[in-house]
């Protein structure tokens, strides 16, 4: 990767990043469809999951499943432990820890599933910051926590993107006046969608 690119990095880090076997994602959703009385398909999973096709809130209420209630129950069953040992670094990712600018990760996975995740890694330490998206910070696309994530690593100026794999990592990148490079892992058929971001790449070393 060219370290030059860039004068300052962000990163989402679930499908972008990192990734967690697929058992374990039917396995952590067919216990939250227990508890809720819902039987999920193979499908929904993936799509609640990885965020395929749009809103998650969206698909939620469509099959008749209110959000918090749902998010309260999936919380409540991820294990961190058991989500850090699932979870695999993408082999093209590891250019990231190769950077020599600022380099901020702004994620919506919990603060207590994300920091078992990057220790486990051993990736830490390829950030000056990290912001864990909540309803203080806001979510993405809203660009406060990637502000954020920039503020805490001084990173302010320069020319930035931000990296991610969701239309709402484009659009926090461009609401925080960055540009959007989309990381496409599963193919716009499968996602249900097409994402268009200032750069489209299928391995994060391609953004050279």
């Amino acid at each position: 990767m060219s370290h030059a690119a860039y004068d300052r990095w962000v990163f989402d880090l679930d499908g972008t990043l990192v990734d967690v076997d697929p058992n374990y994602v039917h396995e952590v959703m067919g216990r939250v469809g227990d508890r809720l009385g819902y039987g999920f398909t193979g499908r929904q999973a993936e799509t609640l999951w990885h965020g395929f096709g749009g809103d998650r809130g969206e698909h939620l209420r469509a099959w008749g499943i209110d959000p918090d209630r749902f998010w309260s129950v999936f919380h409540d069953e991820e294990d961190a432990a058991a989500r850090a040992e699932a979870t695999f670094l993408h082999e093209d990712a590891a250019v990231v820890g190769e950077l020599d600018a600022p380099t901020a990760l702004v994620t919506h996975c919990q603060q207590y599933l994300t920091a078992p995740v990057l220790s486990a890694l051993d990736i830490r330490d390829w950030f000056d910051a990290v912001v864990c998206c909540d309803a203080e910070t806001g979510w993405k696309p809203d660009p406060e926590p990637v502000r954020r994530a920039l503020s805490a690593a001084d990173a302010g100026s320069g020319r930035g993107v931000l990296v991610g794999d969701t239309p709402g990592d484009v659009g926090a990148a461009w609401n925080a006046g960055l540009e959007a490079a989309h990381v496409e892992r599963h193919g716009h058929e499968r996602r249900g969608c097409c994402v268009v971001g200032d750069r489209r790449v299928r391995r994060v070393d391609e953004l050279a």
